[in-house]
C-alpha cells in the first residue's frame, strides 16, 4: 500500500461506538490488520485511531445469494468496490486541532491529499513542541473524511522518540507494519503502579526485563526486584528448540545492579558472581505476614486470633517463644490470657515449616534490610533471588516482609521531605517488581499485604509497583483500577481480558484487539505512560539491545584472558 493514498472514507459512526470506514476499491481488505494505527483527516481536526475490526460488505443481498464463479475473475473485478467492498472499524483515541491563527491556512492545505506519506497539516509538530497539543476525542470527523495509514511522522508526533531531550522516553517496540520506535514516557510510567500481563509463554519476563532496563538506563527510578525464578539478575534461559541464555540486569549494568540471594548455594551453582547473602529472622515476622500465607500453612481463623494474643504478650519474639513452649507452658498461657490451647498447638506445629526456609534464622546479628535500603538510597538497583526457595510460602512471606519494612522507611523519608522541602531529603522513586501478583492482590488477602497499600497510594510516598501476572482476573478490582499502564501480551480467558480493561474508558472496543495478538513478541500498551493505546511488536532482547542499552564501560572477559592480562602486568612491573 502507498502511504500517501487514502485507504477509505468514513461512512457512519458515533463517538461511543467508533467509526465505520468503507475501503476504496483499490485497497485490499487483506492488508488491514487489527491493532493498526490510522489517521482520519477531518475538516477541522486530525484524528488518531486504532483499527479494531475488519468486515466484508455488499450493496445487495442478491450478490451473496448468487455469488460469481470462483473462476470468473472478470465479474469479481466488476463487483469489487461497488457491489462488494471491505469495511473497517476505527476507534478514535486522540485528536489535534490547529491553532486559530493558522486555521485558514490549514483548511487550504487539508483540501489536498497528503503527498509521499507526509501530513497535509502545515502546523503539525513533533511531540516535544509546545505548539502540539493532543487532546482526548470529544467529537468525530464528518461523513466521507478520508482515512490514511499513519506515517512515521504521525508516530513520532504521538509517541515521541527515544532521544527526546525533554522526556525520558524509552522505545519498547515497533508498530506491526512499520519500523518506527514506539516510546513510553518513563517519568509518567513511574508515577503510578503498572502491570505486565499475559498467559504463560507469551514473554512476560522478557517484557519486564525490557522495562527494567529502560528505567535503569534512563535513571527514572531505582528498582527492587523479587526474582522468583532467578530470571532477572544474572541470566535467563530462552524458550526454543536449542538451549540458549540471555543476559540479566547484572550483566547489562554491572556497576548499577546488586544481587542478593536467599539461597546462596543455588546462586553459586549457577555461576552468579558477587551475590550477597540475605537472611531474615523470626522477630521480623508480624501476624499480618502470617495472615498472608494462611492458605499455604493451612491455618484456621482461630489460630490467627491466638497469634495476636501471643504477639501482644511477647512482642516481636512471639514466634520464637511459641516454638519453644511446652504443653504445660501453653496451658498456663491459655488460662492466663484466655487463649485456645488446641489452636495454639496447631499454630505451633504449622509454624515449624518456617524452619525449612533456608533464609530464616532465630536471630540475625546483621540487618540485611537496612543494607538493601542503603543500596537503594545510593541509586543501586537490587535483585533478590530465591533460588530453590521459590515455593509460594517462601516467596510470599519474604516478599511481603521485606517490602513492608522498606515501605515504612520510605514513608518516614517522604514525611521528612514534606516537612523540610529540602531537595536533598527527597527519596529516590522506587519501583518494586513482584511476580504472581494475584497471590498478593486478590480480594481476600489484599488488605493483609503491603502491596495493596502501595497500589492505592499512587506514589504518595515515592513507591510504586510493577506487577507481573498471568491471571489479572485474580487481582482485586479496586487495585486493578489503580494500575496506571498495562502492557498486555496474549490472553485467552474472557475473565482475564475483562480485567485488563477495568477502569478503562472505551475498553470494549479494544477487546478484539487483545484477543487477536500473536502468542509471541506482541503486546497491547494502554494507560498513563502512552498517549493512546497501541499494539507493538516488542523490541528484541538480543545482542543489538545489549549494545544499545547496557553499560559500555564494562565488558565481561573470559577468566583466561583476565589472568593473562594480570601476568603481563606483573611482568611489566618487574615481578
Amino acid at each position: 500500500m502507498n502511504l500517501g493514498q487514502p485507504l477509505g472514507s468514513i461512512t457512519q459512526g458515533s463517538l461511543s461506538e467508533g467509526l465505520e470506514v468503507r475501503l476504496h476499491p483499490d485497497v485490499s481488505v487483506e492488508d488491514m490488520r487489527v491493532g493498526k494505527f490510522m489517521v482520519v483527516e477531518g475538516v477541522r481536526s486530525r484524528f488518531f485511531c486504532m483499527l479494531t475490526d475488519v468486515a466484508l460488505g455488499n450493496s445487495s443481498n442478491r450478490i451473496v445469494a448468487n455469488p460469481p464463479s470462483p473462476n470468473d475473475d472478470f465479474l469479481r473485478e466488476v463487483l469489487a468496490g461497488s457491489g462488494t467492498f471491505g469495511t473497517i472499524n476505527l476507534s478514535p483515541m486522540l485528536m489535534f486541532t490547529p491553532e486559530e491563527v493558522v486555521s485558514d491556512e490549514w483548511r487550504v492545505a487539508s483540501s489536498n491529499a497528503p503527498v509521499n506519506g507526509q501530513s497535509s497539516i502545515a502546523s503539525f509538530q513533533p511531540q516535544s513542541s509546545s505548539n502540539m497539543e493532543l487532546l482526548p476525542v470529544k467529537t468525530i470527523p464528518s461523513h466521507f473524511s478520508q482515512v490514511y495509514d499513519a506515517s512515521e511522522r504521525d508516530f513520532r508526533a504521538v509517541f515521541g522518540w527515544e532521544d527526546d531531550p525533554h522526556r525520558r522516553n524509552f522505545a519498547i517496540g515497533n508498530p506491526l507494519d512499520m519500523d518506527v520506535p514506539i516510546c513510553i514516557d518513563l517519568d509518567r510510567f513511574i508515577e503510578r503502579s503498572n502491570g505486565v500481563f499475559g498467559k504463560s509463554g507469551t514473554g512476560k519476563s522478557f517484557l519486564t526485563r525490557l522495562l527494567l532496563s529502560g528505567i535503569i538506563r534512563k535513571q527514572a527510578a531505582v528498582n527492587l526486584i523479587f526474582d522468583m525464578h532467578s530470571e532477572y539478575g544474572w541470566e535467563a534461559v530462552c524458550e526454543g528448540k536449542q538451549f540458549s541464555t540471555v543476559k540479566g540486569l547484572r550483566q547489562l549494568f554491572p556497576g548499577q545492579v546488586q544481587i542478593y540471594t536467599l539461597d546462596p548455594a543455588s546462586t553459586k551453582r549457577r555461576g552468579v558472581r558477587d551475590a550477597q547473602e540475605l537472611y531474615l529472622s523470626y522477630d521480623q515476622i508480624e501476624v499480618e505476614d502470617i495472615m498472608l500465607v494462611r492458605n499455604e500453612l493451612n491455618l484456621s481463623e482461630a489460630s490467627l486470633e491466638n497469634a495476636i494474643l501471643l504477639r501482644n504478650e511477647f512482642g516481636n519474639a512471639w514466634i520464637t517463644q511459641l516454638l519453644s513452649m511446652t504443653n504445660e507452658e501453653i496451658q498456663f498461657f491459655c488460662e492466663e490470657k484466655r487463649g485456645n490451647k488446641l489452636s495454639i498447638m496447631a499454630l505451633q506445629r504449622k509454624l515449624t515449616r518456617l524452619d525449612d526456609l533456608k533464609y530464616m534464622r532465630t536471630a540475625c546479628p546483621h540487618n540485611y534490610i537496612s543494607q538493601i535500603l542503603e543500596s537503594l538510597a545510593a541509586g543501586k538497583h537490587v535483585v533478590i533471588e530465591f533460588g530453590s526457595q521459590s515455593n509460594m510460602l517462601s516467596y510470599m512471606l519474604a516478599t511481603n516482609l521485606i517490602s513492608r519494612r522498606i515501605h515504612q522507611s520510605y514513608v518516614h523519608k517522604a514525611e521528612k521531605f514534606l516537612q523540610t522541602k529540602d531537595p536533598s531529603d527527597r527519596p529516590r522513586p522506587l519501583v518494586i517488581t513482584i511476580e504472581e501478583a494475584h497471590r498478593f492482590l486478590d480480594s481476600a488477602t489484599v488488605r493483609q499485604t503491603i502491596f495493596g497499600t502501595i497500589a492505592r497510594e499512587m506514589r504518595k510516598y515515592f513507591v510504586t509497583l510493577l506487577i507481573v501476572d498471568q491471571r489479572p482476573s485474580g487481582i482485586d478490582n479496586e487495585v486493578m483500577s489503580q494500575v496506571g499502564t498495562r502492557i498486555t501480551a496474549l490472553l485467552n480467558d474472557e475473565k482475564d481480558i475483562e480485567a485488563i480493561f477495568t477502569g478503562v474508558s472505551g475498553g470494549q472496543s479494544l477487546r478484539s484487539v487483545l484477543a487477536k495478538l500473536d502468542s509471541k513478541q506482541q503486546a497491547l500498551i494502554l494507560g498513563h505512560a502512552v498517549p493512546m493505546p497501541v499494539v507493538v511488536r516488542t523490541r528484541p532482547y538480543d545482542e543489538k539491545f545489549y549494545a544499545e542499552i547496557g553499560d559500555t564501560a564494562w565488558e565481561e572477559k573470559p577468566d583466561a584472558e583476565v589472568f593473562a592480562a594480570a601476568e603481563l602486568a606483573k611482568a611489566d612491573l618487574g615481578f
